[in-house]
């Protein structure tokens, strides 16, 4: 399974083994990562699961659909490398992939 890192405002990590097929947001509401809300249950709908991949893996990560980059407009700090968690799937190209959680969802 890959290894998915979560790394809190504070710098805290919380490395999961995260199933393929499952988004980033479910895999981090299953592991009880502390900034992953995920209110819609990863319908695109609500935002609380807004995190940042770290650069060297948004090639990898793919670009976000026009729907997730509407709801992107509606969260507090939002940067380039911005993502909806419910919308990224896990696949095993994404092992050793590192994802920064926003203060705001703290």
């Amino acid at each position: 399974m890959p290894s998915i890192t979560f790394i809190a405002h504070d710098s805290t990590a919380t490395q999961v083994a995260a199933k393929p097929g499952l988004s980033l947001m479910q895999e981090a509401v299953n592991h009880g990562v502390t900034g992953i809300i995920g209110e819609c249950g990863g319908t695109g709908a609500c935002a609380t699961c807004h995190c940042y991949i770290d650069d060297a893996w948004i090639d990898k990560v793919g670009p976000a659909s026009s729907m997730e980059k509407d709801m992107l407009e509606c969260v507090v700090d939002p940067a380039p490398n911005s993502r909806l968690g419910c919308q990224v799937k896990v696949t095993e190209a994404l092992d050793g992939l590192v994802v920064r959680l926003p203060v705001s969802q703290y």
